[in-house]
This record gives C-alpha cells, structure tokens and sequence, in this order.
C-alpha cells in the first residue's frame, strides 16, 4: 500500500512538472477525457484557476460536457460564485431532469443564491427520485419551513421518523414546524429533543411552547431552567422579560409580573414594544396597567438620551 501511495505521488509530481512542457501538444492532440482528467488533477489539487481552464476545453467534447459542466459547477460554488454556480448546475438539469447529483447541486446552490422557490422545486424533484434519501428530506423540509409552509414541512419530515430518532437537526426542526403551527405536539417534539441536548435558546422556544399552551406552572419551570444554561446578557433578559409576561399572564394581579419586568429592563431588556404588548393581557389590574405604562415610559426615555 505504502508503495502505491509513494507511486502515485511520484506521477502525479512528473506530470505537474512536465505539463508545461507538454502544454502544446496535449492541446492539439489529447482527447477529451484527457482534459477532463488533468482538469479534475488540478480540481483535487484546489488549483481552481487551471481546473475551470483545462475543464472548459473538455467541455466541448459531448462525452465529458454533462461531468465537466457539473465540476465547474463546483469550482463555482467553492469560489462563492453562487449564481454561475446554479446556472451550470441547472443546464445540465434543462438536458437531463433526473441527473440526481445536479438536482442536490442546484437546489443546494439555490438556497445559497437566496431562490428558496427554486430550491424547493428541485428538493420536490429530488425526492421523488429518491424518496429514501433523509438527508435530502431533511434539507427540504428546511427549505419549506423557511418559507412559511410549516405544515408541509412538518409533512415531510414525518417521512422520516426514524431517521429523526437519531438526528437532532432533524428532531429540532420539526419542533420548530409544529410549534409555529401552534400544535400541541410540539411540546413532546421539543421535550425530546431536550433529553439528549443542552441549549438555553431551544429551552427558550420549549417554554414559550408551554406558555402559548397555558401551562404556565411549567414554562415558568422551564425559563429559569434555561436561565440557568445561558451567561449571554441579551438571551437572559429576553427570559427575564418571558418570565414577566408568564407571570402577568397566569396572575394578571399579582405584583411578581412587574417585579420581574424590571428585573429584565435591569438585565439590558429595551423592547418598548414587546412591553407595550403586555398591556393587552386580559385581566390585568389597574395597578399593573400603571407600572407597565410607567415602565415603557422609562425605557423610551432612555432610549432618547
């Protein structure tokens, strides 16, 4: 094996030190598939610049077109040109619709272009030619939840369930669909994925899950929880702030609410507008009501100096 390696080493050296040499002839006489291999040499080598050059020339051969033009796609998405890079994906696909490697190339690129309609017409393609591929699903689903469609990106990652047992990318964002739904279910779908990951911001989106739900007793255990996880001055005033409106919430007369409003302005919390949006809780005494309104006073005054 060691022999092999040293071998291929040493001709892969002889024909970079040579190439100059043989430039002239490979160039009128060397076949296609000779360019496509020296193009795919320097691609390998990150040698971009020759790679697209020797690349270019391949491509003008109808054997190597469709697997030439696929590389430069590459060599185009490497180099952030992220538009050249889905134009040439997206050729080969007006030629040949069900090239699987394009279609992943492209809607890949697509989303990287900020097209998430195109991406997510190439993931629809995609996954009826592979239909098992759960990397594909999850990536469209993805798409699709970017988009606003949170019930078909719920849907499709349903396909997968035991794909997700095992990928908390995957578990997370069908938390994430369920809970923008507004559905129930999302708190086990968050509960889930809690048992095997730690983070204060997802802890967050649990609570609120709760709290949207009217299990305050709970979301209330889970914000100070996820107080608890965070050091981030911004994350913790925005639960300080969660904690207020639960508290305000659950017990529209109670003076903790106020006390725990403070509490986040205290913290940096400086949303006026979330606060003035506490003023539309039902119930809320006429008391709570002044010291919500003298708080949003305070924080817009301070913002003005």
């Amino acid at each position: 094996m060691k022999k092999l390696k040293r071998n291929g080493f040493i001709f892969i050296s002889f024909l970079f030190l040579y190439l100059p040499f043989f430039y002239g002839c490979i160039s009128t006489a060397a076949s296609a598939e000779e360019y496509y291999s020296i193009g795919m040499a320097y691609f390998e080598l990150g040698k971009y610049e020759e790679a697209e050059r020797w690349l270019n020339r391949a491509k003008a051969s109808d054997k190597t077109i469709t697997a030439s033009q696929y590389n430069l796609g590459r060599i185009a998405f490497e180099r952030k040109r992220f538009h050249e890079a889905a134009s040439l994906f997206e050729e080969i696909l007006t030629k040949d619709p069900d090239n699987v490697l394009a279609l992943k190339a492209a809607a890949y690129t697509r989303i990287n272009t900020g097209d998430i309609p195109a991406a997510e017409r190439h993931y629809s393609r995609l996954l009826i030619l592979v239909p098992e591929s759960s990397d594909d699903g999850y990536n469209h689903a993805l798409v699709l939840y970017a988009m606003g469609r949170y019930s078909d990106s719920e849907k499709v990652l349903q396909r997968y369930l035991l794909s997700m047992l095992v990928n908390n990318d995957m578990q997370l964002l069908y938390a994430r669909s369920q809970k923008a739904q507004n559905k129930a279910e999302a708190i086990d779908s968050y509960n889930t994925w809690l048992l095997n990951n730690t983070d204060a911001e997802i802890r967050s989106e649990y609570a609120q899950t709760l709290e949207n739900h009217e299990l305050y007793a709970r979301a209330l255990e889970e914000y100070r929880k996820s107080l608890a996880e965070t050091s981030s001055a911004a994350l913790r005033s925005k639960i300080l702030f969660s904690i207020a409106r639960v508290h305000l919430t659950a017990d529209s007369e109670s003076a903790t609410g106020i006390t725990e409003l403070q509490n986040a302005i205290n913290e940096g919390f400086n949303n006026a507008d979330a606060a003035e949006e506490l003023l539309l809780i039902k119930g809320l005494s006429s008391a709570n009501i002044e010291s919500i309104r003298n708080i949003i006073n305070n924080m817009k005054r301070s913002s003005e100096i």
